[in-house]
């Protein structure tokens, strides 16, 4: 490092070097907004949930916001407006922060239309796209009536879809390289059932009973423990491997243990051919454990089993999972979402 450091500066003394923090645990949050070189409009602001780090391509996604306070949604707002008025944009923006407690990031910013514009269009019933296209022609935002950010009464959970059915073998794990090939859209006035309903339309229809298999890192073993007694109160049974039992066990929730594959038989492998695993929350632990990992994802998603790979995601699982057990799904066209949009406006 020291040998690069030294050639680096000689090859570029102003600007030799550039370092990257990661920030482990952080929110990612997409924006979307329309300026017209005079005012910036915001179209929509989604959280992801997954944690960052996790290219945007592939993350679900949330609009309006559901766990962010006032404090730093205010933060994002005056920052996107800050940056369209200083880049002194005309047409469309993207902005993807990253929230840490209380800290807000700028972890990039596009001047141009980017792959969410359609879904948040969507949300609102505003088509941004045809919008920047009348700003870049000379339009204004004043002109056309889009003056104020619109925040939708109704949930959009946006979900992606994935190839991994067809391509046997192959990890699920998702990260910064974009895996997906399309995505979709659940809406509803509450966050389970969107969710929900982005998940059966991405082809993972989340069980309503039967048994779920748990097992997760080091770090995610505390946060583990209430999703599992969630779980356990809708009526599921948990089987865990040693390290996340024994957590679960000093919470005092009810769990069967089970080998890890290189243990020996029966494990969760066997289940799953059985039939008998109905639910798989598996988070990566590293290279170390991936020879164990890496079969039990691949083999869920060849049985059709769902399987969630980051904590948030199964937080937001199990939210679904009680919108499907309080009855079926109500089933409304965009049209009639955007009819009760015009009916009744929304917070602005």
């Amino acid at each position: 490092l020291r040998d690069y450091m030294a050639r680096a500066v000689q090859a570029s003394p102003e600007h030799p070097i550039l370092v990257d923090k990661f920030l482990e645990d952080a929110i990612e949050v997409d924006v979307d907004c329309l300026a017209d070189g005079r005012q910036a409009v915001i179209g929509g602001i989604l959280e992801h949930v997954e944690e960052a780090g996790v290219h945007s391509g592939d993350a679900a996604m949330v609009m309006p916001p559901h766990t962010l306070s006032a404090a730093v949604l205010a933060e994002i707002r005056e920052a996107t407006h800050q940056m369209a008025t200083e880049l002194g944009v005309v047409g469309l923006m993207n902005v993807q922060f990253a929230v840490k407690g209380k800290t807000v990031y700028v972890l990039e910013v596009n001047p141009r239309a980017s792959r969410t514009v359609p879904f948040v269009s969507k949300a609102i019933g505003v088509p941004l796209a045809k919008l920047a296209a009348q700003v870049m022609a000379g339009r204004t935002l004043e002109s056309l009536g889009f003056t104020q950010e619109i925040i939708p009464p109704h949930i959009a959970v946006k979900e992606s879809v994935f190839p991994f059915a067809r391509f046997f073998g192959v990890d699920i794990i998702l990260g910064p390289e974009m895996k997906s090939t399309g995505e979709v859209m659940g809406l509803d006035a509450d966050f389970g059932a969107a969710f929900a309903k982005s998940q059966i339309a991405a082809y993972q229809r989340l069980p309503t009973e039967g048994t779920v298999f748990l097992s997760v890192k080091d770090k995610d073993k505390r946060a583990a423990a209430p999703v599992a007694r969630r779980l356990i109160e809708l009526g599921f049974s948990i089987i865990a491997t040693h390290g996340t039992a024994e957590q679960l066990r000093r919470e005092r929730l009810p769990v069967a243990e089970i080998h890890k594959i290189h243990e020996g038989r029966p494990n969760v492998l066997d289940l799953i051919r059985d039939g008998r695993v109905h639910l798989i929350i598996n988070t990566p632990s590293g290279k170390a454990t991936r020879g164990d990992e890496t079969p039990i994802r691949s083999l869920a998603v060849a049985k059709g089993i769902p399987c969630i790979t980051t904590m948030p995601g199964a937080q937001a699982s199990v939210s679904g999972i009680e919108a499907l057990r309080r009855g079926p799904l109500p089933v409304r066209s965009l049209q009639e979402w955007h009819e009760q949009l015009r009916a009744a406006p929304a917070k602005r």
